[in-house]
């Protein structure tokens, strides 16, 4: 078993171009099989009561609603992105938080879709995204067993390939929240691979679920855990993030493929220590 692991960039580029730049760069020479982004129209993603809350950035005081136009892309920016990681053979896809930004990402082909767990219950954007029938990962944070299957069951009604993640979706998450155990659960409730998307800090629990057989893993990575945005400090930075894909890949060789043999390696001992 491969895991497939994704470079979560999300909004820690805050509106910046060449930071994200920088960001896939990382992922790529992490070895990391994917990059991703998110795409929302604030418009209508920011629920009413945050629009006008005001909120100190490093642009200045400004509401909600216009902190979310400060750091999002548009075309130009994805159209660069595009560009720039075809140019480096770096797969890139995004999680669309309206169906407004689920079709803008259909413009470019991606191979993959995700579903983030705050969009897990939007019934209108699950039917967007599995029509495509490409494959895709749904996040499970915040959500009941019975949500869950309401969205299981709308994938498998258009026929789309998918896999959940499981996922705790506070940042930081407590590692005594993380649950691990519900990837074991999720597999075999729904009958489907099921990947984690982790929120915490250091290593030790996404090194964790993969040993529990997560089929993938999602991580938040930033260059500096200290600068501004909510989701920086769960974040890996570029040396994590090498760590962590050197340490699945091992761990992946280790978990072997379950069949009891002697090895050859053993053999000298097993002459020396039985007399065999």
């Amino acid at each position: 078993m491969r895991v497939f692991i994704i470079a979560e960039v999300g909004i820690n580029h805050n509106g910046d171009i060449d930071i994200a730049k920088k960001l896939i760069d990382v992922a790529a020479f992490a070895g990391c099989d994917a990059v991703k982004f998110q795409k929302r129209n604030p418009e209508t993603s920011v629920p009413p009561d945050y629009v006008n809350v005001m909120r100190e950035t490093p642009w200045g005081l400004m509401t909600y609603l216009e902190y979310r136009y400060r750091v999002e892309f548009g075309e130009e920016e994805y159209d660069e992105i595009d560009r720039y990681c075809q140019g480096k053979g770096t797969e890139w896809f995004a999680s669309a938080w309206d169906t407004e930004s689920q079709l803008f990402l259909r413009k470019y082909n991606l191979k993959h879709n995700k579903i983030a767990s705050p969009m897990l219950t939007n019934i209108k954007l699950l039917e967007t995204v599995a029509e495509e029938k490409e494959y895709t990962f749904i996040s499970t944070g915040m959500s009941t067993m019975a949500e869950i299957e309401k969205a299981v069951d709308i994938f498998r009604k258009y026929d789309c390939p998918f896999e959940l993640m499981h996922c705790n979706s506070a940042y930081p998450i407590k590692s005594e929240e993380a649950n691990l155990n519900c990837i074991i659960t999720l597999r075999e409730r729904f009958g489907c691979d099921v990947g984690y998307s982790g929120h915490e800090i250091g290593l030790q629990v996404s090194l964790a679920a993969v040993a529990l057989g997560a089929t993938s893993l999602e991580r938040h990575i930033t260059l500096d855990r200290a600068a501004y945005g909510s989701d920086q400090s769960a974040s890996l930075e570029p040396q994590g993030l090498l760590r962590l894909v050197r340490d699945v890949r091992i761990i992946e060789q280790a978990l072997g493929d379950g069949v009891k043999r002697i090895y050859e390696s053993e053999k000298p001992n097993l002459k020396r220590l039985r007399g065999l």
